[in-house]
């Protein structure tokens, strides 16, 4: 029985897809301008005019066709103009409904729904844009946080929140710091070139504008003008990282709620996104080159689906101490990282990496050499792949502990994975014909929902230690 009837997103939506859509238009508007230029203007303002009434119109239609409705144990969506589609999602199949707010819809209070389904690595539905209110009711009454009696203006019942970690003002600018990056100063040089371009202005003259005292000036003006560039390349860089964590990472809260654990951030998107402790399949605790040294560190959380991050993973702590990553694990249910009983892999390590990474540089060097003497001094850098070959041996530890695995990796930025047996999909035993030569082998670790790189492998250890660790990991 259905217990209210369909309700249409809000009216809103259609200004906002409006908005959002201008800025692809516009350079189909500045073409059309162009072209009808010559015919004065306005005819110009007539069809411009035309194509945003017609764009209005159509988004007006696209808003009275979609509907959503709470039935009976399920959500039925429809949607379509032409080509009519009705969806129905029952409850059970939910696993969490997610808010978030774009920068354009904050300032009129809406959000936009989406549900989270156990089928599928992707949203099952979205409703953009709802007000706050109707988007905490729907998530009330799709979680089962409300009794289902119909249409009620009464707050919903959620389950009491705990705040588990959070990041103040403070800390998200310490974190921005450290995301120092140099792809803005390209950026902004380029812009400049650009600009340059369509202002007639050559790089080239700046140097003419010293009149007669031109070679004086770059006497002194060159190592002058390096520092300065040098100094502005690195505050763009640190500004640009700082903008780039506030906007993303402001106002980060970790809150346990039952048996999930719900994250709020973000400065120009506001999301809200919950995790299911029952689908957690590991924890990656990350240490950066130079903020793991001070002391920082990352968790992330890999999800079964529902991510968009490329290796299905949720940041749940992105910059944290030591006991504060703990104290995040023991939220999610997950015991804390113990280096203490974790074993190196085999010293073979050293060899196979180090004919790997170090092998094919010193053959082109002595190659070089031989037709251009100065290239032999480029052997000085060949112990440097020795030396990261040794330092990743002893970096690389894994053990089972308890009823996890726990695997270490990592020379500069390190990594931990700590992942639960319970969790693990698949084991394999892989050997190269390096490996082969070596007597190593290592050990694959798959679990449900991962993607990308990053896997918690064994990499090189003795033959008879992967087949013993292999039939651990799967008892």
């Amino acid at each position: 029985m259905v217990t209210e009837g369909p309700r249409r997103l809000h009216p809103g939506t259609i200004a906002l897809r409006i908005v959002s859509g201008a800025p692809q238009q516009i350079a189909g508007l500045v073409a059309l301008a162009a072209a009808t230029s010559r015919s004065g203007v306005w005819p110009m303002i007539g069809i411009v005019s035309v194509l945003i009434v017609g764009a209005a119109l159509f988004a007006w239609i696209r808003w009275r066709a979609f509907t959503y409705t709470i039935g009976d144990g399920e959500l039925v969506i429809a949607d379509g103009v032409l080509n009519r589609k009705r969806r129905s999602i029952p409850f059970d199949r939910i696993q969490d409904v997610s808010i978030d707010q774009k920068l354009l819809a904050r300032p009129f209070g809406l959000a936009r729904v989406r549900v989270e389904t156990g089928g599928g690595e992707a949203d099952e539905a979205k409703l953009d844009s709802v007000t706050l209110a109707e988007a905490a009711r729907l998530r009330a009454i799709l979680r089962g946080a409300v009794p289902q009696t119909g249409p009620t203006d009464a707050g919903p019942r959620e389950p009491a929140r705990d705040i588990v970690f959070a990041m103040s003002p403070g800390r998200v600018l310490t974190m921005g710091l450290f995301g120092f990056s140099l792809v803005w100063v390209g950026v902004l040089f380029a812009g400049l070139n650009q600009v340059g371009d369509l202002i007639g202005w050559n790089w080239v003259d700046v140097r003419d504008w010293a009149g007669v005292a031109r070679r004086e000036a770059i006497a002194w003006a060159t190592p002058l003008f390096a520092a300065m560039a040098a100094v502005v390349a690195l505050l763009v860089g640190a500004i640009s990282g700082v903008l780039r964590t506030l906007l993303v990472e402001h106002g980060f809260r970790l809150e346990r709620e039952g048996d999930r654990l719900r994250r709020v951030r973000g400065l120009a998107t506001r999301t809200e996104i919950a995790l299911s402790l029952r689908r957690v399949q590991l924890a990656l605790i990350e240490r950066g080159m130079v903020s793991g040294r001070l002391g920082w560190a990352g968790l992330r959380l890999q999800t079964l689906g529902g991510s968009d991050d490329v290796g299905g993973r949720q940041s749940v702590a992105p910059f944290a101490r030591e006991a504060e990553i703990a104290q995040v694990l023991a939220a999610a249910g997950y015991a804390p990282f113990d280096p203490l009983p974790l074993r190196p892999v085999a010293f073979g390590h050293v060899v196979r990496t180090g004919i790997v990474r170090g092998g094919v540089p010193l053959i082109a060097v002595t190659v070089a050499a031989f037709f251009v003497p100065l290239a032999g001094l480029a052997l000085l850098l060949v112990p440097i792949p020795v030396v990261l070959a040794i330092l990743a041996r002893r970096r690389h530890r894994y053990a089972i502990v308890g009823d996890t695995l726990q695997v270490m990796r990592g020379v500069l930025a390190k990594q931990v994975w700590i992942v639960p047996l319970a969790r693990i999909q698949a084991v394999s035993v892989r050997r190269s014909p390096l490996q082969r030569l070596l007597g190593l082998a290592t050990v694959h670790v798959d679990t449900a929902g991962a993607k990308g790189m990053g896997r918690p492998n064994v990499v090189d250890v003795a033959v008879e230690d992967a087949d013993r660790l292999s039939a651990a990991l799967l008892r």
